[in-house]
């Protein structure tokens, strides 16, 4: 984990250099800067929605802080769970070039995945009432 974070710091900044000298199409990137670069922002864009889920599970579930505590200790178990997992991904690929993509793309799909769960025990009900948001999107690409 300690090398992993390094590498993915200087792949941010790097990133964040390269996309103040141009803009970044990720739909045809290239380069394994602009592979990580793109691969950054989705799973940026999928902690968002899973804090945004997070946040409506705690105000839904207001009226039972123990309900609410048990959520955050779960979370902060799943965290640890989800960097132990995607850098031993890393671990997996760390003599090639693709290591950095490996471990987001597995960060993005366990973030996409933990969202839907956070979902479905806090935001829905077992009737037919409409869920407090709506279902999020479990697609990830493929490898």
């Amino acid at each position: 984990m300690k090398r992993l974070i390094p590498a993915l710091i200087l792949a941010y900044f790097s990133c964040s250099a390269l996309a103040g000298e141009h803009v970044i199409d990720c739909e045809n990137a290239m380069t394994t800067i602009e592979i990580n670069h793109c691969a950054s922002i989705k799973l940026e864009s999928a902690q968002m929605e899973l804090d945004k889920y997070l946040t409506a599970s705690f105000e839904h579930n207001a009226y039972d802080a123990e309900l609410v505590s048990s959520i955050k200790v779960a979370q902060e178990s799943w965290q640890t769970y989800q960097s132990a997992h995607c850098d031993s991904v890393y671990t997996q690929w760390r003599d090639g070039s693709i290591r950095g993509l490996m471990a987001l793309s597995c960060k993005t799909k366990l973030t996409k995945q933990r969202t839907h769960e956070v979902w479905e025990n806090f935001l829905t009900y077992m009737d037919s009432t409409p869920p407090v948001l709506p279902e999020p999107v479990l697609e990830v690409e493929p490898k």
